[in-house]
């Protein structure tokens, strides 16, 4: 034996803390899996194994072991005797590696080939069945695609272990799944997943390493519809050990593969119960029956604020629980001196008359009263409920016209127009309509938008600052202002648990929030007195705030975790 390379296994328990620390906030936009998280370091680490594995630093090398260019000329005897058979077609000769395509450094023994010269091509089997054709031969046979199993059919194509690759689809680009698998049993294979056959399966199973261990953009072709074609595969490099090597190999994959998977899960795990820990802590918040109890339960979290909010997920908690404690009357001490709700509500209600008298509104129909069932908890004293929609100018759709930038006279906001609560009103475009029916649809400060449609649906707007004469798009719902109320607290039980809750429960099992005009006119709105209002923002404020500077801390201590688990595959490559 040649002398041992530094164990594999020490890379990942000396480093533990870096690979399972590395956590990425994802997106929460689009399809896919519902975790809030991608564990960054862990994905690095299956990255770099891989590797590792084809540039020959996974396992020593065996000065005994037949080398690589044995292992080709038994593959060249074997393609002509499946060819003379008829069990293959010959397949156009791959083109000569080049200097400047050479690999890296690979170890004694090893070979560089093409990926064509080495398989057995058997693409020419496949055979794609429609859903419809599928959906009347249901059996036990797997049916594969481009990804995986994705049917079950009454008969099979192929029954040996082979080595699949996806041919096309975006996963070719964004690697969200394996792009190389192996299918055993008796199964079926379309037109979007190649089909290769080799000299054995533990062959197979090393050219399953190594494709999913590379980047496949140079073999791809198209954006729109990601493609690698025959002739592309056929021409990837390949790093080729001895066939010995190759099972030595698949082993130390396979035992730190299941040593990835113990510590994900147990990342995963800590994840889930730091996340259930909070959200019990924020509970017992919101539970509280009094004042006293509100504190004893905000003692017991701010003990342990460091620990508690330490991810993306809790602080967007924390903040949650701030708005819907500043909306149940809990985030304030109230004042006995501050002038009652119930004085506010018939102040809106006498404003609403005289709009209705001014010809600026138009009288509507009486909201139904609140039962007691509806309301959701309990008010302090001096609070009182209301619906929004006795509590707004109006509530009411926007215009229906098409964008035009040429346009300058009425700006037409959109929802895409809004991003991360603030409005480019000079980016905002025109639209054609009339000085009388821009009267219905102007905009003003302190107007509220709620978007009813789209991945930002349920979300609002509060207009401030605005520069320009503009209408709102028809996939807007405005809350109009009234005098009366402060509209920044308007904008906090629009953000609240309270609201959402309500909109979720309209939605009559569509597992979307319902918005339209009836909906937001009926919402059960808890009212404070007026001053209480401003005190419940400005403290919201405050601690929204604070949520922030720990969300730029957290963002900054992932970049750094992020950087020493870069750091650390680079110096493991090097």
């Amino acid at each position: 034996m040649s002398k041992d390379i530094s164990k594999p296994e020490q890379l990942i328990t000396e480093h533990i803390d870096i690979w399972t620390s590395a956590i990425l906030a994802k997106s929460t936009s689009g399809r896919g899996s519902s975790k809030k998280y991608e564990l960054y370091g862990m994905k690095k680490l299956r990255k770099l194994i891989l590797e590792l594995a084809i540039r020959g630093k996974l396992v020593p090398q065996d000065t005994n072991d037949e080398p690589a260019s044995v292992l080709l000329e038994k593959i060249a005897i074997e393609r002509a005797q499946l060819i003379k058979e008829g069990k293959i077609r010959e397949a156009k000769p791959v083109a000569k590696i080049k200097r400047d395509e050479d690999f890296l450094e690979l170890p004694n023994n090893w070979e560089l080939c093409r990926f064509g010269a080495i398989t057995f091509n058997r693409d020419p089997e496949r055979v794609p069945l429609s859903v419809e054709v599928r959906r009347n031969r249901q059996g036990s046979y797997d049916y594969y695609g481009a990804s995986g199993v994705i049917d079950k059919i009454d008969d099979y194509l192929f029954e040996k272990p082979l080595l699949l690759i996806g041919e096309d689809g975006a996963n070719l680009v964004n690697r969200s799944t394996p792009i190389a698998f192996i299918a055993r049993g008796k199964y079926w294979v379309n037109n979007h997943a190649h089909v290769i056959d080799g000299i054995n399966e533990d062959f197979l199973l090393y050219l399953c390493i190594h494709i999913n261990a590379i980047s496949l953009e140079t073999y791809i072709t198209g954006s729109a519809q990601p493609k690698m074609n025959q002739a592309k595969m056929n021409s990837i490099l390949i790093a080729l050990p001895p066939l010995e090597e190759q099972k030595r190999i698949i082993a130390k994959v396979d035992e730190l593969m299941v040593l990835c998977d113990q510590l994900e899960q147990q990342t995963e795990d800590n994840i889930d119960a730091h996340a259930t820990l909070v959200e019990v802590l924020l509970a017992t918040l919101t539970d509280s029956t009094d004042a006293d109890e509100l504190a004893q339960n905000w003692a017991r979290v701010a003990e342990h604020f460091d620990s508690l909010f330490i991810t993306e997920q809790s602080i967007d908690a924390l903040k949650q629980t701030v708005l819907q404690l500043a909306v149940m009357g809990k985030l304030v001490p109230q004042n006995p001196n501050d002038e009652p709700a119930s004085v506010l509500l018939e102040k809106i209600a006498e404003e609403k008359e005289q709009l209705v008298k001014e010809k600026k509104i138009k009288k509507e129909k009486p909201l139904p009263s609140i039962s007691d069932d509806e309301k959701p908890f309990e008010l302090p004293q001096g609070w009182d409920w209301s619906k929004l929609g006795n509590c707004s100018a109006n509530i009411h759709y926007g215009y229906t016209a098409s964008a035009n930038e040429s346009l300058t006279d009425y700006r037409m906001l959109r929802i895409t127009d809004i991003q991360n609560n603030t409005v480019n009103w000079e980016n905002v475009p025109g639209c054609e309509i009339t000085p009388k029916q821009a009267g219905n649809y102007l905009l003003a400060d302190g107007d509220i938008l709620i978007a009813r449609t789209g991945g930002t649906v349920g979300k609002s707007y509060l207009v401030q600052n605005i520069s320009v004469k503009s209408v709102f798009a028809s996939y807007l719902i405005r809350v109009q202002k009234l005098d009366a109320l402060y509209e920044r607290y308007i904008k906090v039980f629009l953000e609240s648990k309270s609201y959402w809750s309500q909109l979720y429960e309209a939605a009559m099992g569509t597992g979307q929030p319902n918005v339209n005009g009836n909906a937001l006119k009926n919402l059960v709105f808890p009212v404070p007195p007026l001053a209480e209002q401003h005190r419940i923002v400005a403290k919201v404020d405050e601690l929204i705030d604070i949520c922030d500077q720990l969300k730029v801390k957290l963002q900054q201590s992932q970049e750094t975790q992020v950087q020493l688990t870069d750091a650390l595959v680079d110096r493991a490559l090097g």
